[in-house]
């Protein structure tokens, strides 16, 4: 699909789905952000307690919480998200030092990496979001 193509198909989905944008882009960060999360490797849970989510640029925060679950740290992307409008550019990021070499196959719980990953499934998260959005606005 050339450039222009696929830049009128975007436009298109965009006023057809208009009213429900927002609520897709949501549910795309959310899934992306949880997924990212539940891949991370853990040992005492303080890398899975540093997933951080920020708007127009990473937040660097860090934290010396545990979070084995993985929960809080995506109740914390789900609150950030809750105030996401088209337009905004999302960060799910972890600032601790080793994340990187997380990232690369370090840990031999999560060799594939968690962002990596879980980018190559950014379409999906797509259309899972806006079925969901279909289905709740029958």
């Amino acid at each position: 699909m050339a450039g222009q193509e696929f830049s009128l198909a975007i436009a298109a989905w965009c006023e057809k789905s208009a009213d429900r944008a927002d609520l897709i882009l949501r549910k795309v960060a959310l899934d992306i952000g949880a997924r990212v999360v539940l891949r991370s490797p853990v040992d005492t849970g303080r890398f899975r307690a540093n997933w951080q989510y920020g708007v127009g640029r990473p937040n660097t925060a860090t934290l010396v919480a545990a979070d084995k679950s993985g929960q809080s740290s995506i109740a914390r992307i789900a609150a950030g998200v809750a105030t996401a409008r088209l337009g905004d550019v999302i960060y799910i990021s972890n600032a601790l030092p080793y994340a990187l070499r997380l990232e690369t196959g370090w840990s031999k719980q999560a060799p594939a990496g968690m962002v990596g990953l879980t980018v190559t499934e950014f379409q999906s998260a797509i259309d899972r979001a806006v079925a969901a959005a279909q289905a709740e606005r029958r």
